[in-house]
């Protein structure tokens, strides 16, 4: 039975619906929650849970990835972020691509200026894959260059599962909601971050403000990482300044006295050479 026939919100056992069942009868252990309030949000959970999310998510569950699927984190014009918790009862993040509402021209853009994909389709679905397998190898990136980011666990079709940022099951907010304490201490940090994720990952963010940067215990935390681009993309120059100028902005608002140069030198420095040690060997 279709999850909008039931009328089964706010609370439903999704995977326990018909559009799961048609696909494999067996659902092992997964067991997911879809809160849906009002009409808008039936309407977008159809949008988020079609039949192949659903028989993603199954997946997911029987390799253990997923148990239980909770509330949204976040909602945005792309993707939801769901919170859910694996069989050894840990927290992470989901996020799922709608599909049928995704911004088709833009991912389309963005991935044929990248040379690590070579995506020439016009098929929606395989689009939207292609950018969630993006998102996943950029979070990799960053994370192995040292930049605080969540740590990717697996991506599959349009199912991003990562590392929940939060504590004991509440989200994190952003900066834009709020603001970090120590404006100078998070404004040295976030750059160092930029830095590392210039030098080091060899990307650069595209969307970075407020925004896109979680605030959890006083420690920056970006995210949103899937429209980052490495730094042969013809765009990757005119969206670093764009990243500069956000963040110069924002940090204003708070007080902090900070300049584009200024930032902008921090970021392109040299990566400072490892200290020389005494390397002779007895014989």
């Amino acid at each position: 039975m279709d999850p909008e026939e039931t009328g089964q919100a706010p609370e439903l056992r999704a995977l326990k619906s018909g559009a799961v069942d048609r696909v494999d009868s067996d659902l092992g252990r997964m067991e997911a929650v879809k809160r849906l309030k009002g009409v808008e949000d039936r309407r977008v959970g159809s949008e988020v849970f079609d039949e192949l999310t659903l028989k993603t998510l199954y997946k997911l569950a029987n390799s253990g990835y997923l148990a239980v699927l909770n509330g949204a984190v976040s909602t945005g014009k792309e993707a939801n972020v769901f919170k859910g918790i694996t069989d050894n009862d840990e927290f992470v993040a989901v996020k799922i691509y709608r599909v049928a509402t995704s911004d088709f021209k833009k991912m389309q853009y963005y991935i044929q200026g990248d040379p690590r994909f070579r995506v020439r389709t016009t098929n929606r679905r395989q689009l939207v894959q292609a950018w969630v397998n993006k998102e996943f190898r950029n979070l990799k990136r960053a994370l192995e260059a040292g930049v605080r980011v969540p740590e990717p666990v697996v991506a599959r079709d349009n199912i991003l599962i990562m590392e929940f940022i939060g504590d004991d099951g509440e989200p994190a907010p952003t900066m834009r909601e709020v603001p970090p304490d120590d404006p100078e201490r998070a404004l040295e940090l976030i750059v160092e971050y930029m830095h590392r994720l210039y030098t080091g990952a060899r990307l650069v963010h595209g969307d970075l403000s407020f925004f896109n940067i979680l605030n959890h215990s006083g420690e920056p935390v970006i995210i949103d990482v899937s429209q980052a681009m490495v730094l042969d993309h013809p765009l990757a120059m005119e969206l670093l300044e764009r990243d500069i100028k956000n963040v110069v902005r924002d940090f204003k608002r708070l007080g902090v006295n900070v300049s584009e140069d200024d930032i902008r030198k921090k970021i392109k420095k040299e990566a400072e050479p490892p200290a020389k040690t005494n390397t002779h060997e007895k014989n």
